[in-house]
């Protein structure tokens, strides 16, 4: 009997390279994202590296039905995923006075609407069958408030409160959560985030999607409850907890600059 991961965000960056992994190591896959020409391209590519069962799920998930229209096609499909991997969302640069409104409500509506829906709506098969994993891919910038890009920082403090809380509710029933909290990374989100070539962020050595997802797949499979990648960043994270709140927005204000 296959096992079944459903990875959201499979189209690019941290979510395709999940994807890759899980497939390695013989999980058959539904793949979620926006564009059915790149779930298409990734799955025949699975198919041919590693024998992988791909079903391709082409829709927005941050839409008002969107985690409801995705759990009854994955349920049409006969499919109960065991792992879940939330990582569809995305950020935008700038001052939140200056934001545009749709974009702002948009992105609350994916990183935290979208990913706490689709949650609670796959949750109850895992709770069936005792056993589970979730993954939500969080991010560094989880650990303190981010002037710059406001709403995204606190979107991901959202991600990663609700995980640590989940992990703590449900392990005693078989289900581990765990919040995978990248630094900068190699990906698309820059460029989405429209911070790219104006945010300090953007301009320092970032870590590769693979590294990332690499390391967020064996985190979740050893059921650990949050896995920061990078020494530095660990480092970083573990600093803020000790450091005055003023100081920590004024550095995270300063990092998040324009250049």
């Amino acid at each position: 009997m296959d096992k079944w991961a459903l990875v959201t965000g499979a189209s690019g960056g941290i979510g395709l390279e999940i994807a890759r992994e899980l497939a390695a190591t013989g999980y058959a896959l539904v793949l979620s994202a926006r564009s059915d020409d790149k779930l298409q391209t990734l799955a025949e590519e699975l198919r041919a590296q590693h024998g992988t069962r791909c079903l391709c799920m082409a829709l927005d998930l941050g839409a008002a039905d969107g985690p409801e229209t995705l759990t009854r096609r994955i349920a049409e499909a006969g499919v109960e995923p065991t792992v879940l991997v939330n990582n569809a969302g995305f950020g935008v640069y700038g001052r939140f006075a200056e934001a545009d409104v749709a974009q702002t409500q948009g992105m609350i509506d994916l990183n935290i609407s979208a990913l706490t829906r689709l949650t609670a709506l796959l949750l109850p098969a895992m709770l069936r069958q005792g056993r589970g994993r979730i993954l939500n891919v969080a991010s560094t910038a989880a650990f303190q408030p981010g002037p710059g890009m406001a709403v995204y920082f606190a979107s991901k403090a959202y991600v990663l409160s609700l995980s640590e809380a989940l992990d703590a509710e449900l392990r005693w029933r078989g289900i581990s959560v765990t919040a995978l909290c990248p630094g900068a990374t190699e990906t698309g989100f820059g460029a989405r985030a429209q911070g790219e070539q104006r945010s300090a962020l953007f301009h320092g050595r970032m870590a590769t999607a693979r590294d990332v997802a690499r390391y967020g797949v064996l985190a979740m499979e050893r059921g650990q409850r949050v896995a920061v990648y990078g020494l530095l960043n660990r480092m970083l994270a573990a600093s803020v907890r000790f450091t005055p709140r003023p100081v920590v927005t004024a550095l995270a204000g300063w990092m998040m600059r324009e250049v």
